[in-house]
Formats: structure tokens, sequence, C-alpha cells
């Protein structure tokens, strides 16, 4: 991003930093400017797993028992910001790698840039990676020469790279934040979407409208925008049906209406899989929650459970989840480094289950520091 996500698409939002002063712009949840005193690193509940480059929206994946990381890699670009995201201009990806949590971080060379992808224009947004019959698959949004999202997928026989894209991108693909899943069986799932500068809300029939609306579809009664999913083929390079919706619905079945900002889906689509249950979640983008609802199939419906992180500091949330060393681990990103919406640090934390299987809300700042609040 949900690109974290740290992501995309903003309230506009006037970051101001005064060195001398040592503050920072931030907004709260209804896009109004306010000033925060920039945080000691002590406040944080974790630290950025690299510090010479900025990095967003990671996806974390564990391969022959070590740990790569897929993340969008942010850039100092020239473009305003605005609520579609324009400000975010990342062209590149880089891998990063690491033995164990904790260990040292390798930050790959450049692992696919735009001008390698015939397609694509520009704005390389969070990406996910896979892996099948010894091929590693890295899986990228980027806007085409009309300026729609597309989704693309490149090859490597290294999970670090590099890759080589295909041609074109997926076909029938749209909207932004591919994430993979491969089930027990073997099948793999792509989910994405995002509304927003995501433009899932120009993309109701999968077809792009490039005059459609800026955020969603503007009706707070009506059941919200769904992220999609659809099977890709065995080769994993294209899609096997036509991408379905992913409903997710509150405790009484009725699925999360678009007024519903704590709760509906808005990008960042993840999946995993604990205990036989189906757990997706994503980010609620204006309201800065990773959120999860739990289903029985790869498929849905999804019921809403709760959040499992508060807003970080920064704009965009956009995470993954992955099971290392008999623990789970959750990977995100916020902007300590740079205090900068557009300049994210990708960070993990130990993610914890209850007995029942509901995951613990983690908050991203240490207990009673900084009075717990999210600079969001």
């Amino acid at each position: 991003m949900s690109l974290n996500l740290a992501r995309h698409y903003l309230f506009p939002i006037a970051i101001a930093m005064s060195l001398a002063a040592c503050q920072q712009s931030s907004s709260d949840h209804s896009g109004n400017a306010q000033e925060q005193v920039k945080r000691p690193a002590s406040d944080y509940l974790s630290q950025p797993l690299v510090t010479d480059m900025y990095t967003a929206d990671p996806s974390a994946h564990v391969w022959n028992g070590k740990i790569y990381v897929y993340p969008s890699h942010d850039i100092d670009g020239p473009t305003p910001e605005d609520d579609l995201g324009s400000h975010f201009e990342m062209r590149d990806y880089h891998v990063l790698s690491m033995d164990k949590i904790g260990g040292p971080v390798t930050v790959g060379p450049v692992a696919l840039d735009v001008k390698d992808v015939a397609w694509a224009d520009k704005q390389m947004w969070a990406p996910d990676a896979a892996y099948k019959n010894g091929t590693y698959y890295l899986y990228f949004p980027a806007k085409d020469k009309e300026g729609a999202f597309r989704i693309g997928v490149a090859t490597s026989k290294d999970p670090m790279g590099p890759f080589k894209a295909q041609p074109q991108p997926i076909k029938g693909s749209y909207s932004i934040d591919p994430s993979v899943f491969t089930d027990d069986d073997g099948q793999s799932y792509m989910y994405f979407g995002g509304i927003w500068g995501g433009q899932l809300q120009r993309n109701i029939d999968g077809k792009y409208d490039p005059n459609g609306s800026k955020t969603d579809l503007a009706q707070d009664d009506k059941p919200a925008l769904a992220p999609r999913v659809a099977k890709l083929t065995g080769d994993m390079l294209e899609f096997t049906e036509t991408p379905r919706a992913v409903q997710i619905v509150d405790d009484k079945g009725k699925p999360l209406l678009g007024g519903d900002h704590d709760r509906r889906f808005f990008e960042a689509s993840w999946m995993h899989k604990y205990q036989g249950k189906y757990y997706f979640s994503y980010s609620t983008g204006d309201t800065h929650y990773l959120a999860y609802a739990i289903g029985d199939s790869p498929y849905g419906p999804f019921t809403y459970k709760g959040r499992i992180m508060d807003p970080v500091e920064g704009w965009t949330t956009h995470h993954s989840i992955v099971e290392w060393g008999g623990k789970w681990w959750l990977f995100y990103a916020d902007t300590q480094l740079s205090g900068q919406t557009r300049l994210r640090n990708v960070k993990v934390t130990e993610l914890h289950y209850r007995p029942n299987g509901s995951i613990e809300t983690i908050n991203p700042f240490v207990k009673n520091g900084a009075k717990d609040a999210a600079a969001h």
C-alpha cells in the first residue's frame, strides 16, 4: 500500500519539518494537520530493519529457512502530495534478506526497475512474491501508459533477483497491492485492490474508468468496495478466472458498509492460515488500522474480528504476517527515520494469538511511552 502503505492516497497533509524545532506534520482522522514533536527512538516498539534506504509495504516470506522481505522502495521525488498518492513515485525494488529475526539484514541490488517493464510507465507500488518449482515470482502493480494501474509478474531463479518481467501485465488485472497466498493443496490465489489512488473504485466491472470517483463509491449506507481474489494458473503467470469480490462481513453476516471507516477495506490485502482458518488482513486506510477477518475458505466470506495494529506514525499502513522460528511475526512500516509520509522504513515485531484464535492488538509505540498515542 498499501505503497503502506505508508502509502498511496492521502488526505492532503502539509509536511512541514523544522530542524530547529524538531517538529513534524501529521494528520488526524479528519485530515486536519496537527503539529507533533518528533519522537525519540525509545518511543517505538521496534526499530527500522534498514536505515540506508527508505522501504515500505513489506511482504515477508520464509524460503529455505531464510527470511526474505519484498518491500516497495520509497524515493524523495518532486511531485506534491495529493489524495491519490501521486507523491509515491517508487520506480524499482530491492529485496531484503536475513538469517533470523533480529539478525543482520542484507539489502539486495536492484531486483526490478520500471524501465525494464515494457508495459509500465511509473509508480511501482507494493509488491509480493511467491515460489514454485524452482522459480521465484515477483508480483507488482504499476501504472501503464494510460495511467491505469495493472499488476505484472516477473521471474527469477534467485529470491534476491534480478527478476525478468513478462511483456504484458496479468490479463484481467487492475488496481494495486497484489498478495499471493498458496494453500496447503498447492493452489495459489492472488488478492488485490485498493481504493482512492489504488483505483479499485474505477474498476468496478474490471474495466478502467479514468473519470471514476477519486475515493470510493460515495455510498456510506451500501456495502463497501471489496478487495478481489482470483486463482492463479499452474505456471503462476495468469488468472484462471475472472477476479471475484472478497466479502468482509460483521458478526451477523452483513457486509461492512462504505461508511464504516474503522472496519471497511481500503488496501493492503494479506492472507495467512492459522489452525486451519483463513485470516484475511488489510488496512482501513484513512483511519489507519490494520484489521483482520476470519473465514473457512480462501474465497471467504470473512468475518471481521478486530485490529492487528493501532495506527503507526505516518499516514499509510501495509503489512505481512509470517511464521518463523515457531513464532508469528508482523512486518510493517512507519516514518520514524524521515518524518515524511512518502519516506518510510520497514519494521518487524512479534504477533501473538489468544487461545481462541483472535489476535492481540499491537501498539506500535512502547507502552506508557509518549502517552501511547499514534502519530498518524
